[in-house]
């Protein structure tokens, strides 16, 4: 079994995923071993924080052992992806892979005979929405009947949360003015919108009033933040995007959770006052990528 995005997966399996996170979270002393003498192989092409020191952490404390490899400096650059993917997997128990296009994730998992982990691509994050998903579940105690609201521009963590959300029983709306041309996905967004749980709006106030938590990202990929050939496109989305922001101003007439993926750009779809608000569980929901990883891997390679 793969894990590329949620397609293929029940709500329940989804579930219990996030259950197993909060269950590794309160007992960790019962999971101290379970992937003995089993290897990770961390495949980056793009930067990364989170995903990185979760997946790392999460194989040391499960008492296995993660093998960090960097796409610049592996021959990843230089030859097929299918065959650098083939001979990876016969040394490893299980690959992530962090890429920039997520038909190379596809044909990773297709040549690779180990599972395939997700660890963000153009179009899905589902290692972050299974850790959203465990910070919504240990904040309120459940997840059905609950009401998320994400604005920012609809990427790849729109796409998974939007996913994980509807099949979990939460009700979301997308408040996302932008779409990322490459997170399209017209049969995610079909098949969450027969099940009635996912709406989109534009009316940012109307739809925080009475949300339980409110979801942000950043409105600028990272890699293109600081590209001065992304510098038009960036005056552009902020310009759209300024009247978007999570700030005291918006949430004065409800208090919800806050949240966001990380990292922040301060200031932008966040303002600083907002991300050390008492309602914040940003950086709860940051950690809670540690136990994403460790639900998924245990579900992927345990015994």
């Amino acid at each position: 079994m793969d894990l590329i995005n949620f397609k293929g997966m029940s709500g329940q399996q989804i579930e219990d995923i996030v259950d197993l996170g909060i269950k590794v979270k309160s007992k960790p002393e019962e999971y101290s071993n379970p992937l003995c003498e089993k290897s990770l192989a961390l495949v980056f092409q793009k930067t990364s924080t989170r995903t990185r020191v979760a997946f790392e952490v999460a194989m040391t404390q499960l008492g296995g052992h993660a093998l960090f490899i960097d796409w610049r400096t592996t021959n990843f650059t230089l030859a097929d992806i299918y065959d650098e993917s083939k001979y990876l997997s016969r040394n490893v128990e299980c690959i992530m892979a962090r890429v920039l296009k997520n038909s190379d994730l596809q044909k990773m998992a297709l040549a690779s005979q180990v599972p395939v982990i997700n660890g963000c691509d153009e179009m899905y994050h589902p290692s972050q929405a299974i850790a959203d998903l465990i910070t919504i579940k240990e904040t309120k105690g459940n997840l059905r009947g609950l009401k998320v609201v994400f604005v920012g521009i609809h990427n790849n963590v729109c796409n998974s949360l939007i996913e994980g959300c509807t099949k979990t029983g939460i009700k979301i709306t997308t408040v996302t003015p932008i779409l990322n041309e490459n997170a399209q996905d017209q049969v995610l967004l079909e098949n969450a919108k027969k099940t009635g749980l996912w709406k989109t709006s534009l009316d940012i106030h109307e739809e925080v009033k009475d949300t339980d938590f409110v979801y942000t990202d950043t409105w600028i990929d990272m890699e293109f933040f600081t590209d001065p050939k992304f510098a038009k496109e960036k005056e552009n989305r902020i310009k759209i995007m300024k009247n978007y922001q999570i700030n005291k101003e918006l949430l004065k007439r409800n208090a919800p959770y806050i949240m966001h993926d990380m990292p922040i750009h301060r200031g932008y779809e966040i303002s600083e006052d907002v991300i050390e608000h008492p309602r914040s569980i940003i950086y709860q929901q940051s950690e809670n990528r540690l136990y994403s990883a460790k639900a998924i891997l245990l579900t992927l390679i345990g015994q």
